[in-house]
């Protein structure tokens, strides 16, 4: 498929506008919502940072990368090949909300706050099944973690 350099080098400003808009006024208003039905804690224990942060890595991991969700972004990117590990590379397609998303579904730190923000409200909501999903998460990214270092270790013995 020919590649159109414009839409490549077009920033999609109005369509992130969008995004943010739509992020800010759904955990705002999430946030509105706790707040009033005094659900929410008065702070987040550090254990439950670091489990929903490793949470967060592993699950944003698959939503921008794993050769699994391939079929979710796909109308948002395009296929640009193997990256290893289960991996792909793919980039954003097409222009304006469909470039927007596509940049989103493609990039880790893009899409880290969404996922860690759909953690969080499920903590609030939801702990005990939240903090077990997050913690089959954590353990994933642990052992991902694991794979990726005994890999290092056995090349660099080889």
């Amino acid at each position: 498929m020919k590649r159109d350099p414009s839409a490549e080098q077009e920033l999609p400003v109005l369509p992130y506008l969008a995004l943010l808009g739509l992020f800010t006024s759904v955990y705002g208003g999430l946030l509105w919502v706790g707040a009033k039905k005094k659900v929410l804690p008065r702070r987040v224990a550090a254990y439950d940072i670091v489990l929903l942060g490793l949470a967060t890595h592993r699950l944003t991991r698959i939503v921008t990368r794993d050769k699994v969700a391939e079929p979710i972004r796909s109308p948002f990117t395009e296929y640009e090949g193997p990256a290893g590990a289960g991996d792909v590379h793919e980039r954003p397609r097409g222009r304006g909300l469909r470039r927007a998303v596509g940049t989103l579904l493609t990039c880790q730190y893009c899409a880290g706050p969404w996922i860690a923000s759909a953690l969080f409200a499920g903590l609030v909501v939801r702990p005990r099944e939240t903090r077990l999903f997050a913690s089959m998460l954590a353990a994933t990214a642990l052992s991902d973690f694991t794979h990726q270092g005994y890999a290092y270790a056995r090349g660099a013995s080889a």
